[in-house]
C-alpha cells in the first residue's frame, strides 16, 4: 500500500458524520425560487398593512412549509405534494388552538402525544403522508403554543391561504425557458425527456462498471415521470391532446428502458448508434418536435431486435399519439393502512409519539415554571423535535449535527440583521429574501435550517416578540438531546422496522414480477406495471437501507445486510427483465438464464434468514 493510500484510509469519515457533511447539487431551481420570493414575505406584508399581523404570521409559516415541500415537477402532481400537506396542517392547527385553549398541561401533552402516534404511523406511507404527518404536528404545536387572538377556525384558513397562495403560483406562474407553447405540461415534458436521456445514459453505460449506476438512475427517472404526469384530476383520463401525448410518450418509453435493462445486464458494450435514437427522442419531448429519421440499431441479439422494435413504436407513438396507461397500481385504503399500522408504521409512530410528548411536557413544564420570561413561545421545542425525529430527513445523528449548527448559524445571522434592519419593513424584505432561499436550502439539511431559523425568528419580532436567538438555540439543543435519547431507546419489536417493511415490500414485487415472466402470459402492460413497481419498491428499500448504514453503529447494527437483500433484489429484477426480453424474442429461456435465477433465488433466500425476513415460496424454473 502506497503512503498516500495509507493516508486517505487513516482520514475516511465514519458514515454518520460524512452523512452529515454531504450536500445535493444542481441548478439552482429558478421558479421555485421565485414562488418563495412571491410567497411569506408578500402575505407578511400585506397582513403587517392591514392590521392582522399574527394572521399573516401563521399564513407565512404555512407559506414556508409548503416551500420546503416545493420539489420539481409537474403542477398536477404539485396540488398533491402540497395540498395534502396543506389540510394536515390546518387540521393540526384547528385542534392545537381548541385543545391548547381548553385544557390543562397534562392533557394538552396526552393529546400531541397521541398526535404524534397517529403522523408518525401516517409517514411511514410515503413522501406526501410523511409531509402531512410533519405539517400536522408542527401546526399543532403551533396552534396550541402561539399567542394569536383570533379563533381556531379562523387560524386554520389562514393556514389554509398561506399554502394555498403558493400552491397558486406553483400552477399559475410558468417555468423559466418554457414560455413557448402550451407551458401548462413543462413539468411532465421535462420528466418524460430525463426517461429518454437516461435510457441513452445507461446504453452508453453498457458493458462497464457504470452500468449499475445508470440503471439505478434509470429508474428514478421513471419513478420522477410517473409521480408528475399522475396526480389529482377531475376526470379519470387525460382530458387533453396533448396530456394523451405525453402519458403516449410515456408509455413508450418502457419497451425501451427494458431492452436497455436487458443490454445492461448482458454486459457488452452497444454501439454509440444505438443511444441515438433516444436521444432523439427526448429533444422530440422537451421541444415539442416531431422526431424525424432514427437510426436503427443492430438486430443481432435478442435485447438489440427489442431495442430496435421499441424505438420503431416510439416513432409511430411520437407521431400519432396513443394510449395513455401509466402502469401504475393504485393502493387501496386497506394497504395505506397496512403500512401505517404494520412494523415500521408501529416502530416509526411510537418514536414520533415519544418524541413529540416528551418535548411538549418538557416545553411545558420550562413555561409554567417561568423559564422562559416573557417569552411564550414554548412550542418551539416539540416543533423542532418533529423535523429532528424523521428519518426521512436523514440519519438520527446527522439531523442532530446539522440542526444544531444550522440554528446556531441561523440564530447569529438574525442576531446581526435585527440589529441594522428597520422594523418592521426591513424585517418583511428578509422573510421574503428567506422564502427565496428556501429551495436552494433543502440540498443540505444545516443550510435549510439556518435558512428556516432566520424566518421564523423574523416572524417572531414582526409579531410582537423581542430578539428570541438565545432561546432558539437553547431550545433547539433541548430537542436535539431528547430526540437522542429517544432515538436510542429500545421499542417493542425488532428495530429497523421501517427497512425489514420496505424490503419485505419490495421482495414481493419483485417475486410477483419474476412469477408473471416465467408464468408466460403475453401481457406485456401488466409486465410493465409489475416491473415499475418492482424498481420503485426497490428504490425505496435501498434509500431506507443506506439511511440506517448511516446511523451510529448502536443503530446501524440493527440493520446489518439488508443492503445486500436490497442489491440481491435489483439483480433480480434485472435478470428477470432480461429473461423477459429473452422469452419475447425466443419463447423460451435458455439454461444460462435458468442458472442465474437458480443462483440469485438460492442466495436470496440466504440473505433473507439472515436478516430476518419471511423467504417467499420459490419460483419453479423449468422449462
Amino acid at each position: 500500500m502506497s503512503p498516500r493510500s495509507a493516508v486517505a484510509d487513516r482520514t475516511v469519515l465514519p458514515p454518520w458524520l460524512a452523512h452529515a457533511l454531504r450536500a445535493q447539487r444542481g441548478p439552482v431551481p429558478w421558479s421555485a425560487v421565485t414562488r418563495g420570493a412571491l410567497a411569506a414575505g408578500p402575505l407578511l406584508l400585506v397582513a403587517v398593512l392591514t392590521d392582522h399581523v399574527s394572521l399573516g404570521v401563521v399564513a407565512a409559516i404555512a407559506a414556508m412549509l409548503a416551500g420546503i415541500n416545493d420539489r420539481p415537477g409537474s403542477r398536477r402532481a404539485a396540488v398533491k405534494r402540497l395540498g395534502v400537506p396543506a389540510l394536515a396542517g390546518a387540521g393540526g392547527m384547528l385542534v392545537g388552538t381548541y385543545v391548547g385553549g381548553q385544557v390543562g398541561a397534562v392533557a394538552l401533552t396526552a393529546v400531541l402525544t397521541a398526535l404524534g402516534l397517529l403522523a408518525g404511523g401516517m409517514s411511514a406511507i410515503g413522501p406526501v403522508a410523511s409531509g402531512a404527518g410533519t405539517q400536522l404536528l408542527v401546526a399543532a404545536a403551533v396552534g396550541a403554543g402561539m399567542p394569536v387572538p383570533e379563533a381556531g377556525w379562523i387560524r386554520a384558513l389562514a393556514f389554509l391561504a398561506g399554502a394555498g397562495w403558493l400552491l397558486t403560483l406553483r400552477l399559475a406562474l410558468p417555468t423559466p425557458g418554457a414560455l413557448t407553447g402550451d407551458f401548462r405540461f413543462d413539468g411532465e415534458r421535462a420528466a418524460v425527456a430525463g426517461v429518454y436521456d437516461a435510457v441513452a445514459d445507461l446504453l452508453d453505460a453498457a458493458g462497464t462498471e457504470h452500468a449499475t449506476a445508470r440503471r439505478a438512475a434509470l429508474t428514478a427517472a421513471l419513478d420522477h415521470a410517473q409521480d408528475a404526469l399522475t396526480g389529482p384530476r377531475l376526470r379519470r383520463c387525460a382530458g387533453s391532446a396533448a396530456e394523451r401525448r405525453l402519458h403516449a410518450q410515456y408509455a413508450a418509453a418502457l419497451p425501451l428502458a427494458e431492452a436497455a435493462t436487458a443490454l445492461a445486464w448482458a454486459g457488452d458494450p452497444v454501439c454509440e448508434r444505438a443511444t441515438e435514437g433516444p436521444r432523439r427522442l427526448a429533444v422530440a419531448v422537451r421541444d415539442h418536435t416531431p422526431t424525424g429519421p432514427l437510426p436503427a440499431p443492430s438486430r443481432s441479439a435478442p435485447a438489440l431486435r427489442a431495442l430496435d422494435d421499441a424505438l420503431l413504436h416510439a416513432a409511430e407513438t411520437f407521431d400519432r399519439g396513443g394510449a395513455d396507461a401509466l402502469h401504475t397500481r393504485r393502493r387501496r385504503a386497506r394497504d395505506l393502512l397496512r403500512t401505517a399500522f404494520g412494523a415500521g408504521g408501529r416502530e416509526y409512530g411510537l418514536r414520533v409519539a415519544l418524541c413529540f410528548g416528551a418535548s411538549a411536557a418538557i416545553a411545558q413544564a420550562l413555561h409554567h415554571s417561568h423559564w422562559y420570561g416573557q417569552h411564550t413561545h414554548w412550542y418551539w421545542l416539540p416543533a423542532t423535535a418533529v423535523f429532528l425525529v424523521k428519518p426521512d430527513l436523514g440519519p438520527l445523528v446527522s439531523r442532530v449535527l446539522c440542526r444544531a449548527a444550522g440554528t446556531v448559524l441561523g440564530a447569529l445571522l438574525f442576531a446581526a440583521f435585527a440589529a441594522v434592519l428597520p422594523r418592521p419593513e426591513g424585517l418583511v424584505a428578509l422573510v421574503a429574501v428567506c422564502g427565496a432561499l428556501i429551495p436552494v436550502s433543502t440540498r443540505h439539511f444545516a443550510a435549510q435550517t439556518a435558512v428556516v431559523t432566520v424566518l421564523v425568528l423574523s416572524l417572531v419580532m414582526v409579531g410582537g416578540e423581542p430578539q428570541a436567538s438565545v432561546s432558539r438555540i437553547a431550545e433547539t439543543l433541548l430537542a436535539c438531546a431528547i430526540v437522542l435519547v429517544v432515538g436510542h431507546l429500545p421499542m417493542p419489536g425488532e428495530r429497523g422496522g421501517q427497512v425489514r417493511a420496505r424490503l419485505a415490500t419490495a421482495s414481493a414485487a419483485a417475486h410477483a414480477y419474476l412469477t408473471h415472466v416465467l408464468d408466460g402470459p403475453d401481457d406485456r402492460a401488466v409486465r410493465w406495471t409489475l416491473r415499475r413497481e418492482a424498481y420503485r419498491t426497490l428504490a425505496e428499500a435501498r434509500t431506507a437501507s443506506a439511511l440506517a448504514a448511516h446511523e451510529l453503529p448502536a443503530l446501524a447494527r440493527h440493520s446489518e445486510g439488508t443492503d445486500e437483500v436490497a442489491a440481491l433484489l435489483e439483480r433480480l429484477v434485472d435478470t428477470t427483465t432480461a429473461c423477459a426480453v429473452h422469452l419475447d424474442d425466443t419463447g423460451r429461456l435458455g439454461p444460462g438464464h435458468r442458472a442465474r435465477l437458480a443462483e440469485l433465488l438460492g442466495e436470496l433466500a440466504v440473505r433473507r434468514d439472515r436478516v430476518g425476513l419471511t423467504t417467499p415460496v420459490p419460483v419453479p424454473l423449468a422449462g
